[in-house]
């Protein structure tokens, strides 16, 4: 991720661009905005510093138009994160942004509510329980992810591992009064071994594991187990 600049005391940028890693795309680009620019006017703003911006970049990030198609009917929101702040000049069109639009900042309401829209939240049948000794079969294509419940009985030592000729990276969370913390996570980075953790779990305490499967050999004889 490319944030262009130091960032340190601005938060909206790192949002910013974790937004589009999530799949959003530049709000002022959104053909429902109705935005005119003065094209040479932008042009040459990002053209300098901090920019420093070419034609092309300025027009991809800019003046062109989301297709419609592309964004489900959803009207524009002028204070969203991931919509860029203009000075005067550079907008011609509506009328009163002719001064400079700057967003709220922070994520605005409409921004949480699509963000929810695409990534709602997990509910309780959205986990399986991973019992000690028992091994679970991942029915999972590439890119795919299962998600597990663990809540031992025992205080000791366990050991979690996948098994199967596949790449994994299994992650482990605590749930600390309905907020998952990272506690630790593995990755064979596609060698030929598997992912595994060897960690102490508290017994009383809730685990959530989460499984992503990159690759599988032979889809099926993937597995997850505790023990």
């Amino acid at each position: 991720m490319n944030l262009g600049w130091n960032i340190i005391g601005d938060v909206d940028t790192p949002i910013h661009e974790i937004g589009h890693s999530l799949g959003f795309p530049h709000e002022h680009q959104n053909p429902n905005a109705g935005i005119l620019w003065d094209d040479e006017a932008v042009y040459t703003w990002l053209a300098g510093p901090p920019n420093n911006w070419d034609h092309d970049k300025t027009f991809y990030n800019i003046i062109r138009k989301i297709d419609a198609d592309t964004v489900q009917g959803s009207s524009w929101d002028p204070d969203s994160i991931m919509h860029y702040a203009f000075k005067a000049g550079l907008i011609l069109q509506p009328e009163k942004y002719k001064n400079g639009l700057t967003p709220a900042g922070g994520i605005s309401p409409r921004d949480e509510t699509w963000v929810k829209t695409f990534y709602p939240p997990m509910s309780a049948v959205d986990y399986t329980e991973l019992k000690t000794n028992q091994s679970v079969p991942l029915s999972i294509g590439s890119g795919e992810q299962r998600n597990f419940a663990i809540q031992p009985t025992v205080t000791r030592y366990y050991d979690i591992r996948t098994f199967g000729t596949s790449d994994t990276v299994i992650v482990l969370f605590e749930d600390e009064n309905g907020e998952l913390r990272y506690r630790t996570g593995a990755d064979d980075s596609g060698q030929d071994i598997n992912a595994s953790l060897h960690l102490k779990l508290i017994a009383g305490h809730k685990y959530v594991l989460r499984v992503r499967l990159y690759y599988a050999d032979r889809p099926g004889d993937t597995a997850v187990m505790m023990w």
